[in-house]
């Protein structure tokens, strides 16, 4: 890895796009950016980054390249064809910061390795403004070396970077993050459904949990700020982006022979929400199913 070669970034999405500005403006490197959408594109540019022409035009420019992709097959979509493969060089590091397959994420560095070049598992956690602020939590799966030659770059965007183990140990951590998260915004969502019903306010039902052994995150931001509220936008943490990181934590567990109750349940919850029309709506929704059932 040299200094001289800027820092490559694919998907400028919601959190994509947040992320980037901060490396295009903390890290003192040029970074060269390709989205298929030419919206955040040019804001970028306006901020000071440099726009590829295709995906294969920033992996060759790239040492260090990141993706911040929806999901595993968006993720196999830019290493297959004309993508990171067949236009990866020996030295190359490439960083995906989704939430992706463990299985696909180990077959895809072992690949990379074969050529000379690295693949690092550093799935984000948190909320968009916290993309925003630069306060993301990144768990990373990467050597030794690797995570100390990328954290510096990582700490552009995120205050809290776990190095979990050898690639693969962020996924299966961030997997497991929000596998319990689902579970305890589910549980949260059966609890204001039934207090609702039974004469407590909502809103005071939970402010009276957050003081006592039933408080989290998912309770003070879920809890309060979606749930109580009713409030479920779009282009935020889809239901269907949910059951997607929640099928890869079923697929763990299958693969380790451990049945997850919880999560079984939570994942039919969830599917339940899609089926009734809440697939692009922030995942908290299910309160809203839940309280009609």
């Amino acid at each position: 890895m040299t200094d001289k070669k800027p820092l490559g970034f694919i998907g400028l999405g919601v959190m994509g796009e947040p992320i980037c500005r901060n490396l295009v403006k903390k890290s003192g490197k040029r970074v060269v950016v390709f989205d298929l959408s030419a919206e955040p594109l040019q804001r970028l540019r306006a901020d000071g980054a440099e726009v590829a022409a295709s995906v294969a035009d920033v992996i060759k420019q790239s040492d260090v390249l990141f993706l911040c992709l929806p999901s595993a097959r968006h993720v196999r979509a830019v290493f297959e064809g004309d993508g990171i493969l067949k236009n990866t060089r020996s030295g190359q590091i490439v960083v995906d910061l989704g939430t992706s397959s463990v299985s696909q994420t180990r077959d895809f560095a072992a690949q990379l390795q074969a050529k000379g070049a690295a693949w690092v598992d550093a799935p984000i956690a948190r909320t968009r403004q916290a993309a925003q602020d630069g306060t993301l939590s990144v768990m990373v799966g990467a050597v030794p070396a690797l995570y100390a030659a990328i954290e510096p770059l990582i700490r552009c965007f995120a205050t809290d970077v776990t190095n979990c183990g050898d690639v693969g140990a962020g996924q299966v951590t961030k997997i497991l993050n929000n596998m319990v998260l689902f579970e305890t915004v589910n549980a949260l969502a059966e609890a204001v459904a039934v207090a609702k019903h039974n004469g407590v306010d909502p809103k005071l039902l939970l402010e009276t949990l957050s003081k006592g052994s039933a408080d989290s995150f998912a309770l003070r931001n879920h809890g309060m700020k979606a749930i109580v509220p009713g409030v479920f936008p779009e282009r935020a943490f889809s239901t269907e982006y949910a059951l997607k990181d929640l099928s890869y934590a079923l697929e763990l567990a299958a693969d380790a022979g451990i049945k997850i109750r919880g999560a079984e349940l939570i994942g039919t919850v969830l599917r339940e929400a899609i089926d009734k029309g809440s697939k692009d709506n922030y995942f908290p929704v299910i309160a809203k199913h839940i309280d009609r059932a």
